[in-house]
């Protein structure tokens, strides 16, 4: 079996590398070769914490994974990471075990990759600013997705807790080497989502982080923080401003998406009103952006076989390469 720890998987993994995949697997899946069973959530109350458990396959790729992701907020005062995950990769040939790797990094890649895609099919070309709502670790790649598919000029940074968002700002010219534009840190996140042509929400907020009376025309959402039926980042406002709302998956979704279960719940809203799912995009299934003014909205709440493409992807690499350490069982 092969171990990659998170700093090999780094050195030989970029984002670009995930959004090729991840719009490779797209088109599987929308084939129909994906089993992808219901994965299974632990809630740890006491601590707002929570483990989760993905199992997938892709056999025409001949490998199946899963994937353990532990969620604990109240690490940080720890000096420990909040989210923790290792896949363990299979092959659906012969049954052999092949990788255990570190998650947490490959996580927030594919996440990060699947809102660039999003982004890519959604966005206004010439996008050219973006509001980062909540500044924790999944944001990292959500930013430097959006870079890597928009010729980004502006970053807003809006944090609850204001010092969270100026170490972002300095994570920022390590995530994008080449980013020559300007980041400004705002203390109210209407301001910031006045200004942008992009939003991102990665928050673990049970309550809505913005007024969607503040978005303007042409705004591409990406929300990928609220992933349990009681969070909501986003408010009805924006859910009535959307003339596209695109989730990874409808079935996810359904079970999971406070942004939509909690309005559903109060009446005012109904997954009728979903324009189709991520993977419909890049098969040309449904339209993306059609006119300059449309708010769209990309919901994520984050599906196992997006886990096991980027994964089969880094296995691959890693043993043409060389990395990664080699273990019997």
């Amino acid at each position: 079996m092969l171990i990659l720890s998170e700093s090999e998987i780094r050195s030989l993994y970029s984002m670009d590398d995930a959004i090729v995949d991840m719009e490779k697997v797209l088109h599987t899946y929308e084939n129909g070769n994906i089993q992808l069973p219901e994965r299974t959530v632990l809630n740890f109350q006491e601590k707002q914490a929570s483990a989760l458990y993905m199992p997938s396959a892709i056999e025409p790729m001949g490998k199946s994974a899963v994937k353990v992701v532990t969620i604990f907020p109240g690490n940080t005062e720890k000096g420990k990471r909040t989210t923790q995950g290792m896949i363990l990769l299979s092959d659906t040939d012969n049954g052999e075990h092949l990788a255990c790797m570190e998650a947490s990094y490959l996580t927030r890649v594919r996440t990060g990759a699947a809102s660039g895609i999003a982004t890519k099919w959604l966005a206004r070309e010439t996008a050219s600013s973006v509001a980062v709502i909540g500044c924790g670790g999944m944001a990292e790649e959500q930013l430097l997705a959006v870079l890597t598919v928009r010729s980004i000029k502006q970053i807003y940074l809006y944090n609850r807790t204001k010092q969270r968002a100026k170490s972002f700002l300095e994570k920022i010219s390590f995530l994008d080497p080449e980013f020559k534009g300007t980041v400004i840190i705002v203390d109210d996140p209407n301001h910031a989502i006045s200004n942008a042509d992009i939003l991102i929400c990665s928050t673990r907020s049970a309550t809505p982080v913005f007024n969607g009376a503040f978005l303007r025309p042409g705004t591409h959402i990406n929300g990928i923080g609220s992933y349990l039926p009681h969070m909501q980042e986003v408010d009805e406002e924006t859910l009535n401003r959307c003339s596209k709302v695109v989730v990874d998956t409808l079935e996810g979704v359904m079970e999971e998406a406070g942004d939509f279960l909690v309005p559903i719940k109060a009446g005012r809203w109904d997954f009728s009103f979903i324009h189709g799912e991520l993977s419909q995009l890049p098969t040309r299934i449904i339209e993306g952006r059609e006119t300059e003014e449309e708010i769209t909205f990309f919901k994520s709440v984050g599906i196992a076989y997006f886990d096991l493409a980027v994964a089969a992807a880094v296995y691959e690499k890693a043993k043409r390469v060389g990395i990664g350490t080699e273990v019997k069982l």
